[in-house]
């Protein structure tokens, strides 16, 4: 079976009763607009939408009436925006989608960990590249001009937290490019890299390692883990 992480966020907001959404990377929108949630929070350094889609989309999505825009990044916004965007309410769902780099996307899941519910939920998109090119660095993707997916090395950011954080939960879901599950609570099981071991690391040993460094999971665990039922497709 397949998952998508629009899939897996609305399946969360419904099974918790979730309030906030919030997404990092938002871009053309794709997945923001469909989700409905009380509270919807789109941040992205330029937007590839205007007022106009805006409105249509608020006119099939009635929840997109609420949603709020801010449109700097990711760094920008949890320094200058967030204490004040979650003071009453805390995030129960975040993909986080945005940069394709290890460091800025743990820096996402660290910052968004700060304002999310006790039993929320983090999302974390591109975490299991399918080849070098896939897995390449931005500044390689950028000078190669690769025109496939481009995944990045958020993986290592997985790797980095299964390592380092006794107080969460992480495992990736094997569909969607790979997406990151990381809910707070007792590890699973546990890595033992350093930061700077895991800096070293290369693609060609994630091929090695794929299933035990990133607690791969096939799909269909996600249902098991959530206790939710399995929809028919």
């Amino acid at each position: 079976m397949s998952l998508n992480r629009q899939e897996i966020a609305t399946s969360l907001i419904n099974k918790h009763d979730f309030k906030t959404y919030a997404e990092i990377g938002v871009f053309v929108g794709k997945n923001f607009f469909p989700i409905k949630a009380e509270k919807k929070i789109a941040i992205d350094p330029d937007f590839k939408f205007n007022w106009f889609k805006k409105l249509k989309r608020a006119i099939t999505n009635a929840s997109n009436w609420n949603a709020s825009y801010y449109e700097l990044d990711s760094d920008r916004f949890f320094a200058e925006k967030a204490k004040a965007v979650f003071k009453s309410r805390k995030m129960g769902v975040c993909l986080v989608d945005g940069m394709h780099e290890y460091h800025y996307a743990l820096r996402d899941v660290e910052n968004a960990l700060q304002y999310m519910e006790k039993n929320g939920v983090i999302i974390m998109h591109d975490c299991n590249p399918a080849t070098p090119a896939a897995a390449s660095t931005f500044s390689e993707w950028e000078a190669r001009g690769f025109k496939d997916n481009w995944n990045g090395d958020v993986w290592k950011s997985i790797l980095h937290m299964r390592s380092t954080r006794k107080d969460l939960n992480v495992f990736v879901l094997d569909c969607d490019f790979g997406l990151g599950i990381i809910t707070k609570g007792e590890p699973e099981s546990m890595l033992s890299f350093t930061p700077e071991e895991i800096e070293r690391l290369t693609y060609a040993d994630l091929v090695k390692n794929r299933e035990a460094w990133l607690n791969l999971k096939p799909a269909s665990y996600f249902y098991e883990h959530f206790g939710l039922q399995q929809s028919a497709k």
